[in-house]
């Protein structure tokens, strides 16, 4: 498999399993007394050296897993997993909550409430999270190299390929994946920022 092919298919893999569960932790956090400790757990890999992350991984990890396509999807979603739950919590956090506790009122259990009024009007905000989740599992490089490795055409994805090609003096190899890399960041940003501000808007009216 191409190194692009390989990082999209694992930047979309990563993405659908944090997608839910960083909204989850989100939503559990949204109302929960406990709310500083949940975000502070939720978004320690945004804080801690990449490398710190990938070593901790290193220890749970089964030999098994090692140096094989599914350790850069954890690598991935472990890193990109606190974009998504910072996200899902800000337009979480942005939904007016009376229409939660109207739905309440009316009979909906918490569960129901949460899925069927607050999600919807959060819709903006966690696209904008799921976007910026996948574009941080393209450029993942400090956790994924070891506990993956960097192997082509197994575990080899667009961050070590551009540091394989640095390495070799291939520099214009390089370039044309760091431009390819610059644009879909770009792209994801944009996207994202004008999801968010929309979602900023609304709440605000």
């Amino acid at each position: 498999m191409s190194v692009v092919g390989l990082t999209l298919r694992v930047a979309v893999i990563s993405t659908l399993i944090v997608a839910p569960l960083a909204t989850i932790v989100a939503a559990l956090s949204w109302r929960a007394r406990s709310r500083t400790i949940i975000d502070a757990i939720a978004s320690l890999p945004l804080v801690l050296p990449p490398t710190a992350v990938g070593f901790l991984l290193l220890q749970v990890l089964s030999r098994n897993i090692l140096f094989t396509a599914a350790a850069v999807v954890i690598a991935c979603a472990v890193m990109s997993f606190p974009l998504m739950f910072v996200a899902a919590r800000a337009a979480i956090d942005s939904s007016d909550v009376r229409y939660f506790d109207v739905a309440r009122t009316l009979g909906a259990s918490p569960l129901r409430a949460f899925s069927t009024v607050t999600l919807p009007l959060a819709w903006r905000g966690l696209l904008a999270g799921v976007i910026l989740a996948f574009c941080r599992s393209i450029g993942e490089f400090g956790a994924t190299i070891i506990v993956a490795g960097n192997i082509p055409g197994r575990t080899q994805t667009l961050a070590l390929a551009i540091y394989d090609r640095i390495n070799m003096g291939h520099d214009s190899e390089a370039l044309l994946l760091v431009m390819f890399v610059v644009i879909a960041a770009l792209t994801a940003i944009v996207a994202s920022e004008l999801l968010i501000r929309h979602q900023r808007r609304r709440a605000s009216r």
